[in-house]
């Protein structure tokens, strides 16, 4: 007789949760007719005994991707389109978008929605994870990967990102080689793992170099040209303004050439400006931003390889990855005029 552990099934969650089989099948598959409360004790129960689909030819890969974002405003979203979308192609499955409107995280209502197609897995962008949502996902055996999180991942999720501190380094350090000592930083929001990496860059680079911080000099925004406008305009209009401005995101940086502008000051003649992200719009913008380049599309692809791998059963080398970003220094920054 053997004395081995009893295997996880639907009729032993079912049992525990004392309900019936087929409210757990309907709770595994994202079915709405389940009772708050008995969807809480189901996902609860499935989570804590680790239940995995049994894999078969009526449970394999149906072929489909979801791609999470929290907001879909920027061109910075299309390079991460088009990074898991070649990957998927290449799997022949299709990519799902989606965006939350929010950056809390994925709700009930959306893990039950991708349940309900039965999703190869989840690329969550920009998303802060929570132990519950986690849970949630897990419950219904379905693999995410998060790219660019915007807090740090529980134990065990899998993530990809970019150096992020020392593309801010970087970006400063640049500034500083050419002469200036007072730059301006604007950062995206300041809860954001991501900006607060590129900002503790930029003080580095500063500290380094024996420049004191003036807080007056840091903001903090979003990730549109909007904020880099009111912020840069912001820093332009203080009674010693800087002579070379660290925005955050290439958008940002977008928007402080048109505060410059609306001010007389001609880029980078009185004004040296560098970017982050290194979009498309960043080579064709007069004059053509410096900026620092995190590999937006090679970032996607990966998170997309590692998912399909995932819901393959294979376990990634690394369950933490972040990938290089490299200062392209273009024809935005130059020596400042005094």
């Amino acid at each position: 007789m053997s004395s081995g552990k009893r295997r996880v099934t639907i009729a032993l969650i079912a049992e525990e949760a004392g309900v019936s089989v087929p409210t757990v099948s309907k709770v595994i598959n994202g079915r709405p007719e389940v009772a708050s409360e008995t969807r809480q004790r189901v996902e609860r129960l499935l989570h804590k005994h680790g239940y995995q689909r049994r894999t078969g030819q009526a449970d394999g890969p149906v072929g489909l991707v979801d791609l999470v974002f929290a907001e879909i405003e920027s061109p910075w979203a299309m390079e991460l389109i088009r990074g898991a979308e070649t990957v998927a192609r290449e799997a022949e499955a299709s990519v799902v978008i989606s965006a939350l409107h929010t950056h809390a995280g994925p709700g009930r209502d959306w893990v039950e929605r991708i349940a309900a197609r039965r999703t190869d897995g989840a690329i969550l962008v920009s998303s802060r994870l929570t132990a519950r949502q986690h849970g949630q996902l897990a419950a219904r055996s379905i693999p995410f990967v998060v790219v660019d999180p915007e807090g740090e991942p529980p134990p065990g999720v899998a993530s990809v990102g970019a150096t992020n501190w020392n593309g801010g380094l970087a970006a400063t350090r640049h500034l500083l080689e050419l002469g200036h000592h007072r730059i301006g930083m604007i950062g995206g929001p300041a809860d954001m793992l991501c900006s607060r990496a590129r900002v503790d860059g930029y003080r580095a680079a500063l500290e380094t170099a024996g420049i004191p911080v003036d807080p007056a000099l840091i903001k903090y925004g979003d990730f549109l040209v909007g904020s880099g406008h009111a912020y840069g305009d912001e820093l332009l209009a203080l009674d010693s303004p800087p002579t070379a401005i660290f925005a955050g995101c290439d958008m940002q940086a977008f928007g402080v050439f048109e505060a410059a502008r609306r001010r007389g000051l001609r880029v980078p003649e009185d004004l040296s400006v560098v970017g982050f992200d290194d979009l498309p719009l960043a080579r064709s913008a007069w004059p053509p931003l410096t900026t620092v380049r995190q590999p937006l599309q090679e970032m996607a692809a990966l998170a997309a390889r590692m998912v399909l791998a995932i819901s393959r059963s294979e376990t990634p080398d690394t369950r933490r990855v972040e990938l290089a970003t490299d200062l392209l220094v273009r024809d935005s920054t130059a020596q400042p005029r005094i």
